[in-house]
């Protein structure tokens, strides 16, 4: 069997390490890697469509940004627009992990998770994205979503149980794109009604289901600060849309800051 910090409660009494050494929990170091994660094919899926590869293409219906935050960032946040979506992705951050070089819980930005993968300036990578939603009918433009299964509470605990629960996010999304969830409209964005997220089977206390989907404005400019030293970092080349929706999120929050002129 496999196991690692988290997945249980109370540890088993012996295993076999990550360095394949024998451990238990009277040992003074963690069994598993700190950055230790599993894959499996989505083949092995028992509901995937069966059209999943088709080489004819396959119709997109949403897209989802995400990142490790421990506060401020809700469970799921529907974009206002393609715009908005294109902000939100362009402000994709995480606080970082032990997958990532330098001390782990800074909070580092990485838009649309790509920073270290784009081969040109992530600049001109945001004003593909908004070209591209120019380019599509409106009827026939994916919604964006930005995720976060990573808030915790105050006792430095996770809010959301995650992983096969996530699905539960997901479902909230195919009724949103279903028409079967109006949301509730924030500063931020659009996030679940009352009710609207399936809990059936969950224990998730009423506190944290608030904490989760609360819009912390306060904290909300504090992100739109840090958003917009970012963007200034970008030599000149932020697109004027998302400069736009910066001042249109501190606008909605109350904020009478400005975003200095890039460099």
């Amino acid at each position: 069997d496999v196991w690692w910090e988290g997945l249980t409660e109370a540890p088993p009494a012996r295993l076999i390490d990550w360095q394949g050494r024998p451990w238990t929990p009277k040992s003074a170091r963690k069994a598993a890697h700190a950055n230790a994660r599993y894959t499996t094919p989505a083949s092995h899926c028992p509901v995937i469509d069966p059209r999943w590869q088709d080489p004819q293409g396959v119709p997109i219906s949403a897209v989802l940004f995400g990142g490790r935050r421990a506060g401020t960032v809700p469970l799921v946040n529907e974009a206002l627009s393609w715009e908005h979506g294109v902000f939100l992705g362009s402000t994709c951050a995480s606080e970082t992990t032990a997958a990532a070089a330098g001390a782990v819980g800074q909070l580092r930005r990485d838009p649309f998770a790509m920073l270290p993968f784009c081969g040109y300036h992530i600049g001109d990578y945001f004003a593909h994205w908004l070209d591209m939603g120019r380019r599509l009918d409106a009827s026939r433009r994916p919604r964006l979503y930005y995720v976060n299964w990573f808030r915790r509470g105050a006792d430095g605990g996770f809010l959301w149980p995650g992983f096969g629960d996530n699905v539960r996010v997901l479902k909230w999304i195919a009724d949103r794109l279903d028409g079967r969830a109006p949301g509730r409209a924030t500063e931020i964005g659009v996030l679940p009604a009352e009710g609207e997220l399936d809990l059936r089977g969950l224990d998730l206390p009423s506190a944290a289901l608030r904490e989760l989907f609360a819009v912390d404005r306060e904290g909300w400019r504090a992100e739109a600060s840090s958003i917009a030293n970012f963007y200034s970092r970008l030599s000149g080349r932020l697109p004027p849309a998302l400069r736009a929706e910066l001042a249109a999120l501190r606008k909605r929050l109350g904020s009478s800051e400005r975003m200095a002129a890039a460099p």
